[in-house]
């Protein structure tokens, strides 16, 4: 039993390291030599972790030649336009112009009811309302609608507002983050001076201190649930 626990986390932590360094996108949507990697990740973890006669060096070793492989694909579908178009699938337009593209809905075998569920997924109630609908090599829909519905901009009214900065957390359970009051172009003196202003001496008092976009200070402290 004792040993079942042990290869499992071992192994829990390499596979976590071998996902965590595929990179981000691996923990969005899928390209499809993506998902397959995933899926036989999975089945790789699960036979050395409930069968102990199997060697842990063979999971290992598995996990890593997966990981070579998988970067390999990556450098040659950035590369090379043909292996992009074999291992990822190109776009398909499924509303081209305003006008639906029977023969694509056909190949990828999409009925009608399917496309209007998802246009409404993505706020769109009617076919009039869409100049192009493309379904993207990761099974998204990508919806562009006509120039007559598209949501007004500032920009279309001619308005530009100041940009604004991220809203970010500057002590989080007592600890200062040094790196986002860098960011903000602020120093600790700054802080620590607004903290006394609400009789805070120390950053230990402090659950959630952030900055918003417009550069307004939030403290809310420890076990009281006061915000200033």
């Amino acid at each position: 039993m004792l040993i079942i626990f042990i290869r499992t986390f071992i192994l829990y932590f390499i596979v976590l390291l071998i996902i965590r360094m595929m990179g981000k996108s691996e923990l969005s949507e899928l390209e499809p030599f993506q998902l397959v990697v995933l899926l036989i990740i999975s089945e790789l973890a699960a036979t050395p972790m409930g069968d102990s006669s199997v060697p842990l060096i063979y999971g290992v070793t598995a996990f890593f030649s997966l990981f070579f492989f998988q970067v390999l694909v990556s450098i040659l579908t950035m590369k090379s336009k043909l292996a992009r178009t074999l291992l990822t699938g190109k776009p398909s337009i499924l509303i081209d112009k305003g006008k639906i593209n029977e023969k694509e809905l056909e190949k990828l075998r999409i009925n009608m009811n399917d496309l209007t569920e998802q246009l409404r997924a993505k706020d769109y109630a009617s076919l009039d309302e869409v100049e192009y609908a493309i379904l993207e090599t990761n099974g998204e829909l990508t919806v562009i609608p006509k120039p007559e519905h598209k949501p007004v901009t500032l920009k279309d009214l001619n308005i530009f507002p100041k940009i604004h900065n991220l809203t970010l957390p500057l002590i989080v359970d007592g600890v200062l983050y040094e790196s986002n009051l860098e960011q903000v172009e602020l120093t600790e003196d700054w802080l620590k001076a607004q903290l006394a202003h609400s009789c805070i001496e120390d950053y230990s008092e402090i659950v959630f201190c952030y900055i918003d976009e417009i550069g307004k200070l939030h403290v809310h402290r420890r076990n009281k649930g006061e915000s200033n």
